[in-house]
């Protein structure tokens, strides 16, 4: 039996949801009566039009239409609304730079200007509904007004992260067939002062025949090389129009935006979603799960180029009238206390972040948290993989003091929002558990021939058998894909593509992808299982398993092991290491081999790019791939030369 957490009875007596009676009263209403709960929470945003329908899916197909025919706007629903209701003057979006001595705010007053401006500078450069724009940016704030004036005209945007290979951004605009690019001179991020944005652009550029134009942000006022019959300066693009600009009358079911999932393997998929169920979607989870409230300040440290920067930091808080927080910067510069500064600076209320920044941070041990009050503190969260029970405690105990409670959210670029998720008011929590489901999403664990596993204290594959507002319409230009990868393996439900367990109280765990799961003597181990006993081991700051090919057990568990700060690697620690395993999970979890490494392979958004390390526990090192978006390339000769 796993601890549960109760939550704090101050918060729970505020919150919307307060009891697990009220939760599950709440939750049966979404399933039973699912048109007319939905129908009662698309009211939280404006429409032009009411919808004809509700709800129309059929997963054999792929089809998913939610608000058919209703009339809305997104970027008037983050802006102009509450500028009607008299809230102008209150701040929209804070953005703190790289540097902690910049920083600035705007109102929902100067962000509807701004939104404005470039809104009617895409209208002069032909830009009309329905055409694809590209941003590839650093987190500026020109980057959340290029987002909302898109949605203001009814272009579709395509984020593509700001450490992204000039392959990767000619791969997504083509796919797309993008007509203009946004991008900016160049970027800063920690000790980097002169990230190449618009040098990348331009090779991507040789080969994106759909480019008609480039606007170009001055981030940093470095020189850099325009096109004069191409490029355009965003300030100049602004100079000459005008600072009101009607917005589209959009469909529900018109596309918002496309976003690329990047797999290890394969061409990346552009998930497109539309605008009335996602905005829905992101706005009602948002106000729920952060049990978000007027006033509140909301930072989500995530980026913009991902899912989570799009629901969490842009349309879920602005369409709830929130004031939320756009982060330039990194956790570790200029010190490893940078979170916390900004949480005392700017009296953050919620918190949501990733375990791998956690991990990082816990790392380097609790002087850089306890030098600050964190005391505005009332609400953490977890995003992008599952947390493990040694950084959620910390969480819990060093930065929330016991007094937050955690929410351990589950979700994917594909779903829009949030499906699993504590309600912070609610539920006992349990380290590591995304707990239970959010209202409206009816989760499944499914056997390999697709049967349903009923019961709790089982394991499975996580499938959904319902559709939700906020889910994914199509891959972009490849219907019979989305299909393919979402609806063939499992006819009738979206697979996820994860592996899950029920445990005796119905807590939902995640166990990691199903490409993650090592079948071992026979044995089905989730790799985040093991990643999280080996986490336990006194000195441990974080793992990553793999599996590699074993004569004897099929495959075999390859462990790669950063320590602590101060710790040194002996005999001692690697016996620790498979004791913890063997006592969490069993002596058939034990890794055959553990290497130690000061560093993991990830990317910038914090993600461990896997392939890299199951190419180097198979000895495959003349098959790396690109690893041109990892945060830092040097790593990868590390590992090889430490094997």
């Amino acid at each position: 039996m796993s601890k549960k957490i109760i939550p704090d009875e101050l918060f729970s007596k505020k919150s919307y949801v307060n009891s697990v009676k009220q939760y599950q009263n709440l939750y049966d209403r979404s399933i039973e009566d699912s048109s007319i709960f939905w129908s009662e929470k698309a009211e939280r945003i404006d429409w032009f039009q009411k919808w004809e329908n509700v709800q129309s899916f059929d997963f054999f197909k792929g089809e998913i239409e939610w608000f058919k025919k209703g009339k809305l706007n997104a970027s008037y629903n983050c802006i102009d609304r509450h500028i009607k209701n008299g809230h102008g003057n209150q701040i929209a979006i804070i953005w703190e730079g790289n540097d902690p001595n910049q920083s600035r705010k705007f109102t929902y007053n100067e962000l509807l200007k701004e939104v404005c401006l470039f809104g009617n500078a895409l209208r002069e450069l032909g830009v009309k509904k329905g055409d694809r724009v590209c941003l590839y940016m650093q987190m500026i704030p020109e980057l959340a007004f290029a987002v909302l004036a898109c949605a203001r005209i009814g272009a579709i945007h395509s984020v593509v992260f700001g450490a992204f290979s000039s392959d990767s951004l000619r791969d997504r605009i083509n796919d797309s067939t993008c007509k203009i690019l946004v991008t900016q001179d160049t970027g800063v991020r920690g000790t980097k002062q002169n990230i190449p944005m618009k040098e990348n652009a331009d090779k991507a550029l040789n080969d994106t025949p759909s480019i008609e134009q480039v606007i170009v942000v001055k981030r940093t006022g470095e020189l850099i090389e325009m096109d004069q019959k191409r490029d355009l300066w965003w300030h100049e693009a602004i100079s000459n129009v005008n600072n009101k600009c009607e917005p589209e009358i959009m469909d529900s079911e018109d596309p918002l935006f496309i976003l690329y999932t990047s797999g290890s393997t394969g061409k990346p998929k552009g998930v497109l979603h539309t605008t009335g169920g996602y905005l829905t979607y992101a706005s009602y989870t948002h106000e729920i799960i952060f049990d978000y409230k007027p006033g509140d300040i909301y930072w989500c440290t995530a980026d913009l180029g991902w899912i989570t920067g799009h629901s969490y930091i842009v349309y879920g808080p602005l369409s709830n009238r929130a004031t939320t927080i756009m982060f330039e910067g990194v956790p570790n510069f200029p010190d490893f206390g940078r979170f916390w500064d900004i949480v005392d600076k700017h009296k953050v209320n919620q918190f949501y972040t990733a375990p791998t920044a956690l991990r990082a941070l816990m790392k380097e041990g609790n002087q850089w948290v306890e030098s600050n009050d964190l005391s505005s503190l009332k609400l953490l969260g977890t995003v992008g993989e599952p947390i493990k029970e040694p950084e959620w405690n910390w969480y819990n105990e060093i930065i929330g003091k016991g007094k937050c409670p955690i929410v351990d959210t589950w979700w994917q670029t594909e779903t829009g929002g949030i499906l699993i998720s504590p309600m912070p008011g609610a539920f006992p929590t349990k380290p590591g558990s995304a707990t239970f489901p959010f209202f409206g999403i009816q989760p499944v664990l499914l056997n390999d021939d697709g049967s349903e596993i009923n019961g709790n204290d089982v394991s499975g594959l996580l499938a959904i058998k319902s559709s939700w507002p906020g889910q994914m319409r199509t891959i972009y230009g490849d219907q019979k894909r989305f299909v393919e990868v979402y609806f063939s393996q499992f006819p009738g439900y979206y697979f996820t593509g994860d592996g899950a367990k029920r445990d005796e109280d119905g807590y939902y765990w995640i166990t990691g992808r199903v490409d993650d799961v090592l079948n071992v003597s026979g044995h089905r181990i989730g790799t985040a299982e093991v990643e999280g006993a080996i986490g336990k081991t006194p000195g441990v700051a974080e793992a990553a398993v793999v599996g590699f090919d074993h004569e004897i057990k099929g495959q075999a568990i390859y462990a790669f092991v950063t320590l602590m700060t101060g710790i040194k690697v002996e005999d001692k620690i690697k016996d620790d290491i498979l004791d913890y395993v063997k006592k969490e999970i069993g002596p058939h979890a034990k890794p055959d081999q553990i290497q130690f490494t000061p560093a993991l392979p990830k990317t910038r958004s914090g993600k461990i790019m896997r392939r890299v390390l199951r190419n180097i526990a198979k000895n495959d090192i003349d098959n790396m791939g690109d690893i041109s978006t990892l945060a830092d390339p040097s790593v990868v000769k590390s590992l090889i030369d430490g094997r």
